[in-house]
């Protein structure tokens, strides 16, 4: 496609002594429609051209010369926008979308790169709460867009299958096992959980107890494992109903244990290094020169750690995948853990190109109104609780607003479940979230379902036309008025999106996209008539429709929302 960016950057190169790739970097598009497509800002230039931003911005614009593509410039403040012509902007849409279809927006972006997404990692004998539900959706989203953009995608579902809750676990379960049914195994095991906690808090020897537990599983005592593959075998049976209803699917599940095995050679290699030391009988790597509390590495009881387990994860990567960038979609709780880990990863002997693609992709907690979630004290929100209450409550909403409607139950979990998602994916990740139903399930405003409406109305436009869209057929100045010329900049945009999100690793970029795309398609259906007298204009608004139809169903297949036929 006609990259307008790319070409305006050229322009403006012509005029100042610096590289288009740089001018690329800063141009932005204007937050208002009235200020243009493109806004180039003269800031940065003002210390080493000592000028005024405003002067530079002047200057630049008398010394560009005539494109055929931009409409006019203008200069605002320190800004230079450029106004780019709307039927070439039409017509260089329409011949992408034409040439690409379903596949509009997908590119060899990311060829030859590896990208390993780590994300869900719920732990084994715990329930799937609330809070995992973020990594789950983020981490899924990452993974599709990755995947989209060209990138070679490796999803990861690291499990938290070893350490020594499985200690406390194996202790619960020898002393009250024969009191449960585990009829509702996920629940039981909690239940045993919580009530082994409650005693390690008023019995240090029953803690000690759980400790060497888990020393007989490292040393793979027949009993002890026996009963990790228990509890994990069901586990494993519950957390797949989770993963089925949200459609998330991964190429790995080598958890903790998996790199049990792999640990003594990230020892050696730290013993090697000289770095590794004994403190009060634990080994650990000094970070204070970093800021930071040692890295422990074997408590001292000779136990590993989590912390070893990433490592060996890292260096066992670094061969399997020889990525580039690995993604470790883990709540902000871990800051302190991976800028350890990341400094630890210097010690291990691997290339320098795998320690800078180490990221954590870290995002905020979910609270309850009441405060914060805890297994440990039984008080969280199951994710299949939450999936299926939504789909009741979007079955109700649907039998008020179309009783006749076929495939309700259908059409129910494809609304309730992309309400979830979408209201998780509609914020920076970062920020916390207050759990609140009312939040989730409202179906008004910003919301997926409010996505799912607008691209089952641009369905309906197409199936009531029962005209093919045909590029041919469209002359770009049937396209023309500001909200059709809204919709096609918002299509235009798409790629970027995309890559957007892949640079910041925000999903909610491609959320927000997605509302203003629907926003704008409502705004051009509700001031002109789609189907109308005119077979010209019918024929371009139609295409309109169809592009953004294409669009909606791609931007929120990626998210992991999945669209239904009607509402």
């Amino acid at each position: 496609m006609f990259n307008f960016k790319e070409k305006i950057a050229e322009e403006i190169a012509k005029t100042i002594q610096v590289e288009k790739s740089e001018i690329v970097k800063t141009m932005e598009i204007p937050k208002e429609k009235n200020m243009g497509d493109y806004a180039f800002p003269c800031f940065r230039l003002a210390k080493t051209l000592k000028k005024a931003p405003q002067i530079i911005a002047n200057e630049i614009n008398e010394k560009l010369g005539k494109c055929d593509f931009i409409e006019k410039t203008e200069v605002v403040g320190g800004y230079l926008n450029f106004y780019v012509k709307k039927e070439i902007l039409a017509q260089a849409v329409i011949e992408e979308f034409e040439t690409k279809k379903e596949n509009y927006g997908k590119s060899e972006y990311g060829k030859g790169k590896n990208i390993i997404v780590e994300y869900s990692s719920p732990n084994i004998a715990k329930p799937f709460h609330i809070g995992h539900l973020r990594t789950t959706l983020i981490g899924n989203a990452l993974y599709n867009t990755y995947k989209y953009l060209g990138y070679n995608t490796i999803g990861i579902n690291h499990l938290g299958d070893y350490g020594t809750q499985f200690g406390k676990m194996i202790e619960g379960y020898k002393r009250w096992h024969e009191e449960y049914t585990f009829e509702n195994p996920i629940e039981d095991l909690t239940k045993i959980y919580v009530r082994i906690n409650e005693l390690c808090k008023e019995d240090e020897n029953v803690l000690e107890l759980c400790r060497q537990n888990f020393k007989n599983l490292e040393e793979k005592k027949e009993y002890e494992v026996s009963l990790w593959e228990k509890f994990k075998e069901l586990s494993l049976s519950e957390f797949y109903k989770i993963y089925d209803l949200l459609d998330v699917k991964f190429d790995s599940l080598n958890g903790e244990a998996f790199y049990a095995d792999k640990m003594q050679e990230v020892i050696d290699i730290l013993e090697k290094s000289g770095k590794l030391i004994e403190s009060q009988g634990a080994k650990v790597i000094d970070l204070e020169d970093k800021n930071m509390p040692p890295c422990i590495i074997c408590k001292s009881n000779g136990s590993s750690i989590y912390a070893t387990r990433d490592l060996a994860a890292i260096l066992y990567r670094t061969r399997k995948y020889d990525f580039d960038k690995c993604l470790y979609v883990v709540a902000y709780e871990q800051n302190l853990h991976f800028k350890q880990i990341f400094e630890v990863a210097k010690l291990l002997e691997i290339d320098e190109k795998y320690i800078n693609g180490l990221e954590h992709v870290s995002y905020g907690m979910v609270h309850l109104k009441t405060g914060k979630m805890s297994t440990r004290e039984g008080n969280v929100i199951k994710v299949e609780e939450l999936l299926n209450e939504s789909i009741e409550r979007a079955t109700k909403i649907l039998e008020e607003k179309n009783p006749n409607i076929e495939n309700k139950e259908e059409i129910a979990k494809k609304v309730g479940i992309g309400a979830i998602i979408f209201n998780d994916l509609s914020n920076s990740r970062i920020k916390d979230e207050i759990f609140d139903w009312d939040n989730i399930l409202n179906f008004q405003g910003e919301t997926g379902p409010y996505i799912q409406y607008i691209y089952v109305r641009t369905k309906s436009v197409l199936e009531n036309a029962k005209i093919t869209p045909n590029a041919e057929k469209i002359n770009t100045a049937d396209l023309l008025e500001p909200e059709a010329i809204d919709v096609i900049r918002t299509i235009y945009n798409f790629e970027d999106t995309l890559k957007s999100v892949t640079d910041k690793n925000e999903p909610y970029i491609l959320s927000k996209y997605l509302i203003e795309l629907a926003k704008n398609y409502s705004a051009f259906y509700n001031n002109y008539k789609i189907i109308s007298e005119d077979e010209n204009k019918t024929n371009a608004r139609i295409y309109l429709t169809y592009m953004t139809n294409v669009i909606l169903n791609k931007g929120a297949n990626l998210l992991g929302i999945k669209m239904p036929d009607k509402m």
